[in-house]
């Protein structure tokens, strides 16, 4: 990049992790990794850990659309994802806002359920996200268990053919996240329109996973900033998560993603 020329801008419309390991803040170290500066518009605040959500105190729809326009006013980010919306309020305002705006490049992280079990999506907003928000994406990216609640099915079993089922349900590439099946080897696959893209590997044990998603997408949009197509802006980020896995940091006597690793 030269001495004068404008870094590219990525937004992040989320809810706040009071821990830091997920939702706005670990979008934002995400995209500040992988080159980007990082704009947010807070969705709601949250009381949380780890290993819980204990409160969730909503921004409203108003504000969250107030924080959008202020950004996208000064900064002009030409790439954003999405998180937890909680409410069918912001999640219909946040999908307004984005079908206003089709030049900015959206990955859509359709977040449905903390990894400790706490309902992170309100009455009719699980709605307005499979109608309104994700035909507006470039790409989602739900992990096996909001797979599942998108097809209306039990669970999922084989990543390849419920990605083709998300594709063909929704007309949006998907990136649909193996990580939940047993076994020693993960398989996320990506399907868009020129079929699927299987990207095995080998599983990393012993680190916490919460705010994997966040930094997925987050890392994807940085990435849609900077310019990459969807395959190349995919494989990017999930190796980059995957080098935040493999160099954890330690806190709290546990490994946690390090959003800028070494190896």
């Amino acid at each position: 990049m030269g001495k004068f020329a404008d870094m590219p801008c990525a937004m992040t419309v989320a809810g706040s992790d009071s821990g830091a390991g997920a939702g706005i803040q670990a979008d934002i170290l995400a995209m500040a990794a992988n080159g980007v500066y990082a704009c947010s518009a807070i969705t709601a605040l949250t009381a949380q850990n780890p290993d819980a959500v204990r409160r969730v105190l909503p921004s409203g729809a108003e504000f969250a659309a107030e924080q959008m326009r202020a950004v996208c006013d000064f900064y002009k980010p030409s790439a954003a994802k999405t998180g937890m919306l909680f409410d069918a309020e912001t999640a219909a305002a946040v999908a307004e806002f984005f079908a206003a705006r089709p030049e900015i490049r959206l990955a859509v992280d359709p977040v449905l359920v903390s990894t400790s079990g706490s309902r992170l999506l309100e009455g009719d907003a699980a709605e307005i996200l499979k109608n309104s928000l994700i035909p507006l994406a470039e790409v989602f990216t739900p992990n096996l268990d909001e797979g599942a609640v998108l097809l209306g099915a039990d669970k999922i079993e084989n990543v390849a053919d419920a990605a083709r089922a998300l594709y063909e349900k929704y007309g949006v590439p998907v990136l649909l996240k193996g990580g939940h099946l047993k076994g020693g080897a993960v398989t996320d696959v990506l399907f868009d329109e020129n079929g699927p893209l299987e990207m095995p590997s080998a599983r990393i044990c012993g680190v916490d996973t919460h705010g994997s998603g966040c930094t997925l997408s987050a890392a994807i949009a940085a990435n849609f900033a900077k310019g990459l197509g969807l395959r190349d802006a995919c494989r990017a980020a999930r190796e980059y998560l995957r080098a935040g896995m493999s160099d954890p940091l330690k806190v709290g006597g546990r490994n946690f993603i390090n959003h800028f690793p070494q190896k």
